[in-house]
């Protein structure tokens, strides 16, 4: 993968995901069979949803996904409005928070939209398929030189009345911890005059959040489907906050903070259950290595004093700071 400045990254990684299985492996096994069922239903689902227009392909749309979330042994809670959309047939920018191959399926099970989504998802098997048949917008996060294209088209779908949906994170956090709003995609809400929509995804276990479901660090898509079913009691929280109205903010950067805004009053950081946060920032330091931080993952470039071993850094955490000590390799 190119990276570049623009390519947002993430402090998350294993550490961050809460230890402890609460469902017996025969359960679990029960439970992938139910969601590999629900999930090949899809391959009809998918050319139904290219033919059925309006009503129609909404209730099939939400009611696959809403079988997928319950398949996977989740329950899903709305808390305020039951559409993202204040105004039927007014196009809304709707901003959620990012944690889990979940939170797609989550989102359209209480009302399908297009969801702006990075271009590997296109290839996952049959629930790719789907999602394309949404009318999911792909994002090559490699090539910025496609992005105004993006914003154009975003603008264009808000323009016609659709809801559309992005991660302005741009890719996911734990749910301990959150990252900035990146403003580049709010042009479109701007271009379009339309609201936006913030929208928390809250993840609890036995009334406590948890980062069970947080598909980071070196999670494959098995391995992070995996971890889902063998853990009882999972709920998402889909906290509809109020709509940030045309005209709130002068630009972007102010309407994303204003939306951030919105989302961190529902998830204060911190308050997950996970085993520990681990650190990502701007560039990996020649000769230094830290403990539990997996290869390829960048440091900030460090100079130790003469003769020293190992140096502490302190790495911004969303208002706090976070300390990783790195040690000099042999």
């Amino acid at each position: 993968m190119a990276a570049h400045a623009w390519m947002p990254l993430s402090p998350c990684g294993d550490g961050c995901v809460a230890e402890g299985a609460t469902v017996g492996r025969a359960r679990a096994a029960l439970r992938f069979a139910g969601l590999a069922g629900v999930l090949a239903a899809g391959a009809l689902v998918a050319p139904a949803a290219l033919v059925l227009r309006g009503r129609a392909r909404e209730a099939l749309l939400r009611g696959w996904f809403r079988l997928m979330v319950r398949a996977s042994g989740v329950e899903a809670r709305v808390v305020g409005e039951r559409r993202f959309q204040g105004t039927p047939g007014r196009g809304v920018l709707v901003v959620a928070n990012h944690v889990s191959w979940l939170d797609e399926l989550v989102i359209d099970s209480v009302q399908p939209i297009r969801i702006v989504a990075k271009r590997d998802i296109r290839s996952w098997p049959v629930l790719g398929w789907v999602i394309t048949a949404a009318r999911t917008v792909y994002l090559d996060r490699e090539r910025l030189r496609l992005l105004p294209g993006t914003v154009a088209e975003l603008a264009a779908a808000l323009r016609s009345g659709a809801a559309v949906g992005v991660h302005a994170e741009g890719t996911t956090w734990c749910g301990s911890e959150s990252g900035p709003f990146r403003p580049a995609l709010f042009q479109a809400a701007l271009d379009a005059g339309v609201p936006v929509r913030p929208v928390a995804l809250r993840y609890l276990r036995g009334g406590v959040a948890t980062t069970r479901p947080a598909y980071v660090g070196a999670d494959g898509l098995l391995d992070a489907i995996w971890r889902v079913v063998r853990t009882g009691g999972l709920v998402v929280e889909v906290h509809v906050l109020d709509e940030i109205a045309p005209g709130r903010a002068a630009d972007r950067r102010e309407l994303a903070a204003l939306a951030q805004s919105a989302t961190e009053r529902v998830l204060p950081p911190g308050t997950a259950v996970g085993a520990g946060h681990r650190a990502v920032v701007a560039a990996r330091a020649p000769g230094m290595v830290a403990p539990g931080v997996p290869a390829g993952v960048v440091l900030p470039p460090v100079v130790l004093p003469p003769g020293a071993a190992s140096a502490e850094v302190v790495v911004p955490r969303r208002g706090r700071s976070g300390r990783r000590r790195l040690s000099r390799k042999g």
